[in-house]
């Protein structure tokens, strides 16, 4: 079975990523003995996807997946993209920057948001490098709503008007960007 590395150790999307790359061995960066910290330094999600997955998978010489994801708000100009999990500072925590969304749309009609994920595959024997891109297409509540969940979970309401932290995992899974992402990247590895 041909071995991956995911540059994570977050083992819920391990899971994910195991389940839809069933046919490869997906192994965590704990799995290889890997503690490098790649910076997020790009201007786009592919940018920083690419990054982290060339860097690791260069160090290991094995091919890698990485992944980079955010929330992007229509009314604020596609804020806070590529800083989601750092537009108020490396401190601040998810609670603090869900109260500042919710306070920043506060006067606004347009809440549309999308979450946006995009995973990247680097082989560096091959030099190939594919990239795939998953969205999901929702709204800012204006409250918070939901225990299930991380991140702006608790604050990304669906058409059927549930926030994805009112959803159980597998509802959430079952429709997430990182699931649209990897179920292309998949496609992209079957058809090369």
């Amino acid at each position: 079975m041909k071995k991956i590395v995911m540059a994570t150790n977050n083992q819920g999307k391990l899971k994910e990523v195991r389940e839809i790359l069933n046919e490869y061995e997906i192994l965590s960066l704990e799995d290889v003995n890997c503690q490098i910290e790649v910076e997020e330094n790009q201007d786009t999600f592919e940018g920083n996807s690419l990054k982290k997955a060339r860097e690791i998978s260069k160090l290991l010489k094995l091919p890698c997946i990485a992944d980079d994801s955010g929330l992007c708000i229509e009314a604020l100009g596609g804020f806070p993209g590529v800083k989601t999990a750092r537009f108020l500072g490396e401190n601040a925590t998810q609670e603090q920057r869900n109260d500042y969304l919710i306070q920043e749309l506060k006067e606004k009609d347009n809440r549309n948001a999308i979450v946006v994920t995009v995973m990247s595959y680097v082989n560096p024997t091959t030099k190939e490098e594919l990239v795939a891109r998953g969205e999901l297409q929702g709204t800012i509540s204006k409250e918070k709503r939901g225990k299930n969940g991380f991140g702006f979970d608790e604050i990304f309401e669906m058409e059927n008007g549930k926030t994805l932290a009112e959803l159980s995992s597998e509802e959430k899974n079952h429709i997430s960007s990182r699931k649209k992402a990897l179920e292309k990247l998949k496609y992209l590895l079957e058809n090369r």
